[in-house]
């Protein structure tokens, strides 16, 4: 896998690393180890959690742009594993500015599915909150490849939502397979990427990392409708990868 270096963007990326069913929470998975993922994040809405989120550096969240409607104001929650408690020193940061592909159509999420919000000011990094790397450019993720998902979504198809973190592994699916299952109006083999296994995502974990070894390569952005980890219709994550010119440039731009 080709990682881009740090110190290559260094100069223009100071504060970013790089590493190698709209609104979809966890089905058949086990709770996470608390904060063994610290760079997760609760995405809320009038302090409810609506999408997952993740920290790639100390000022910028990436989650799915599906998560924002242009007129509601969202807030994340940093260092959380329960999200009942607030003795876990967690941390509530207002998001300071919103971030969309130009080409990013709600109308139509399936395409461009990945947003970055800019929090109101740096992250305080701590044991609890870490941010991880993501994809660098050209990063192929081979068919058959194990990786994992997390978030605090639905535990099963119009089921309850976790207050705890979830996790669950997956496989990573041909990406013509995906295709030929979706068909070309709702997949892009240049943008998307879809898994499959026992568990998978549900409503709530939009917007968390698809994680291949120690790097997010992908976002969660939708899957069936009508059921949770369908065999019939997997779940599709946007490449991370396919966007990096424009993450570039958006992070470049505050730095």
């Amino acid at each position: 896998m080709t990682i881009i270096s740090l110190l290559l963007l260094a100069f223009l990326l100071p504060h970013l690393t790089f590493t190698a069913r709209v609104n979809v929470g966890i089905v058949n998975g086990k709770e996470a180890k608390p904060h063994s993922r610290p760079y997760m994040i609760s995405v809320q809405k009038n302090k409810r959690h609506i999408c997952g989120g993740f920290l790639i550096s100390d000022r910028f969240v990436m989650t799915a742009a599906h998560c924002w409607n242009n007129s509601d104001v969202l807030t994340v929650v940093l260092g959380a594993h329960d999200l009942r408690k607030q003795t876990e020193n967690s941390v509530l940061l207002t998001v300071d500015s919103y971030h969309q592909p130009p080409k990013y159509n709600a109308k139509y999420t399936y395409r461009n599915d990945i947003m970055l919000l800019k929090l109101e000011k740096n992250v305080q990094l701590n044991n609890n909150i870490k941010w991880i790397s993501i994809s660098g450019e050209d990063v192929d993720i081979e068919a058959g490849s194990v990786c994992s998902v997390a978030g605090w979504g639905l535990l099963e198809t119009e089921g309850k939502r976790s207050d705890l973190l979830m996790e669950t592994k997956v496989k990573v699916m041909n990406n013509k397979k995906c295709e030929s299952k979706w068909g070309k109006e709702f997949f892009s083999t240049s943008q998307m990427m879809c898994v499959h296994g026992d568990g998978g995502s549900c409503e709530g974990d939009s917007g968390g990392p698809l994680v291949c070894g120690d790097t997010a390569v992908a976002v969660t952005s939708f899957g069936d409708p009508d059921l949770c980890n369908s065999s019939e219709l997997p779940e599709v994550y946007t490449k991370i990868s396919a966007y990096l010119p424009w993450i570039k440039k958006i992070i470049g731009n505050f730095n």
